[in-house]
């Protein structure tokens, strides 16, 4: 079908697609009339997602913000926000809602769980695309109910918002409270532990103190040293002592007896030879002879022993600082493990502390989010009565029905047409009949008097070459 075929149809049966438009608008309209009026009142709020949290720091990762939003997109519309509001607004005390209850579910199942199905269908939330806010909706025929339902959905999901951080934090509040109990029952018994083996052990083992004892330790081998380097000097003079032992002589007294023995015996060669062994004199000087080399050898076993003396003195000072040392060397391992064992108790001790510390900053923390009240949720769009019903719409519809009427009016002509076909125009023939048109004649009224047809009706040929037809001469 040409365009040219259409429109002919269109202008034989325009009553038809008037008629059918016309029908279509007035009962659209009337429809729209007579429905009772809906009124939406929207709300807006925004979240802020991207500030950290004032308490824990937390901060929700951008990856997520969009499935962040639809989350709580579903908080709005959920059971606990839908049933808060219903507590709000005391909607269970209504006799009609109760009595559309009953008539609906003949009393069987909750009725705020009924009541909430049923407001949850006029709600519409709808996050906003690249942006952290939520449109929040509600249709009611009351435009003053509308808008008080949207205010008491936001106000309710703000609400809920600060359940849902504060009840998690109150749950482990409670449980860090335990463990931050246990955490102090066991950092009491270690320091106890601690407290009482450095009292059973009389010592409070510290770095400084075991310095002192490493340097009195090292002390004491320095004196063993030396002491045993004595004893060995000591024991080999002893050993060698004797008259022609070095103390012997460089000691002055011996050295001094000696001397004068030397000249008693040089007097007593002179008196022998002046006098002879018989004189007195000779036998005196002989007499003094034997005291001297008697004193003499009295001194060389005095010197002599106090070798031995200094000997025995040196090895009993040696053996006394050996003991010593070994008594420090012992003292030392002593303490060294005793700060094994303390350093073990003053770790569990410190472990402790530091667990402690840690459930304490934890429990302190919880505190503050279950007592927290604040929301990342902000009222951006207050709800207000509508002025204006969203449904019906009755400009949108008169248009649209405009449209779907006359859509509908030309399809029925259409139709029509296709049922009771009908030649309207030079394809309408060719197609029925399978052959070129030659030419048209006007209608016969368009002839009269014989007066030639006019330009506009003159006879129209078809390209070939074919002799023209004129009209009909007068009488």
């Amino acid at each position: 079908m040409t365009f040219k075929q259409f429109m002919s149809i269109i202008r034989a049966r325009k009553v038809l697609v008037i008629a059918t438009a016309l029908t279509t608008v007035t009962v659209i309209v009337g429809v729209s009339l007579v429905l009772p009026k809906r009124y939406t009142s929207t709300g807006a709020v925004v979240i802020d997602f991207k500030t950290p949290d004032p308490i824990n720091g937390s901060l929700v990762p951008g990856a997520i913000a969009g499935g962040y939003l639809a989350t709580q997109a579903n908080i709005i519309k959920s059971e606990r926000v839908v049933l808060r509001v219903i507590k709000a607004l005391k909607l269970d005390q209504v006799p009609a809602l109760r009595q559309q209850w009953e008539d609906d579910t003949d009393g069987q199942g909750v009725f705020d769980t009924w009541l909430a199905d049923v407001l949850v269908r006029k709600l519409d939330v709808t996050p906003a695309k690249e942006a952290s806010i939520i449109n929040v909706s509600y249709t009611a025929t009351d435009p003053q109910f509308a808008a008080a339902m949207t205010n008491a959905f936001i106000k309710a999901y703000m609400d809920t918002t600060v359940e849902l951080r504060t009840e998690p934090a109150k749950r482990f509040s409670g449980i860090f409270e335990e463990q931050t109990k246990a955490a102090r029952e066991k950092l009491e018994t270690a320091q106890t532990r601690l407290s009482e083996y450095q009292k059973a052990n009389g010592l409070l083992v510290t770095d400084e103190r075991l310095d002192v004892e490493n340097a009195r330790l090292a002390d004491l081998s320095t004196q063993l040293v030396s002491l045993q380097t004595m004893a060995a000097e000591s024991a080999s003079r002893k050993s060698n002592a004797g008259a022609n032992s070095t103390e012997a002589l460089n000691n002055p007294v011996i050295a001094a007896l000696k001397a004068d023995l030397s000249r008693q015996e040089a007097r007593l060669k002179e008196l022998n030879a002046q006098f002879g062994p018989a004189h007195p004199q000779v036998q005196a000087l002989q007499a003094n002879i034997g005291e001297l080399r008697v004193r003499i050898d009295s001194e060389i076993a005095r010197v002599t022993g106090s070798l031995g003396i200094n000997n025995t003195v040196n090895m009993t000072r040696a053996a006394q600082t050996q003991a010593a040392l070994q008594a420090q060397r012992e003292k030392l391992l002593k303490l060294k493990a005793q700060r094994d064992e303390a350093s073990v108790l003053m770790r569990d001790v410190e472990n402790a502390q530091r667990t402690y510390e840690t459930m304490q900053a934890r429990l302190m923390q919880m505190s503050l989010e279950s007592q927290s009240n604040q929301t990342t949720v902000s009222l951006l769009q207050t709800p207000t009565p509508p002025s204006n019903a969203s449904f019906p719409k009755i400009f949108l519809n008169t248009i649209a029905s405009i449209f779907l009427g006359a859509m509908l009016g030309v399809a029925l002509a259409i139709l029509k047409e296709a049922r009771n076909r009908k030649l309207r125009s030079e394809e309408d023939f060719e197609e029925l009949i399978g052959m070129p048109l030659l030419g048209t004649m006007p209608i016969a009224l368009e002839a009269k008097k014989g007066a030639l047809l006019p330009v506009k009706s003159a006879p129209r040929l078809t390209k070939r070459s074919l002799p023209e037809l004129t009209a009909p001469k007068k009488a």
